[in-house]
């Protein structure tokens, strides 16, 4: 994969970002539902923008720019076919990271659910 300057990035960081912050911010790629979702689908192998969008029943332009993250973040991979975009997973690392943490909430899913310090998001 091509990396892409931060000139290209849809955020940006400090000029020396500590490398927690840069760990808190690739997790946060997998803080949304809705990306969850997509990489869960993704795992059953390529689908268009147009499949995810009738599975997930979100609207395009959401899906679009949910994608748009996961890519950002080397999460996902898409291939063009004509008019046609296709995504898939990039790394197959990122569903083994999803497996580890759904086998790490096993043991743990009250205690998460009940969390509200998580809820509030990172303090300012």
């Amino acid at each position: 994969m091509t990396p892409v300057t931060t000139t290209d990035a849809p955020f940006r960081l400090p000029h020396q970002p500590a490398g927690t912050d840069i760990m808190a911010k690739y997790f946060r790629g997998f803080g949304d539902p809705t990306r969850l979702r997509i990489l869960q689908l993704l795992a059953g192998g390529e689908r268009s923008v147009g499949e995810l969008v009738e599975l997930t029943g979100e609207p395009q332009p959401k899906v679009s720019n949910h994608l748009a993250c996961l890519r950002w973040c080397g999460f996902v991979e898409r291939r063009r076919e004509h008019r046609t975009i296709h995504y898939s997973v990039g790394d197959g690392r990122v569903l083994e990271m999803i497996e580890l943490a759904r086998s790490l909430l096993l043991d743990n899913a009250e205690h998460v659910a009940a969390c509200s310090t998580i809820d509030r998001g990172p303090a300012r």
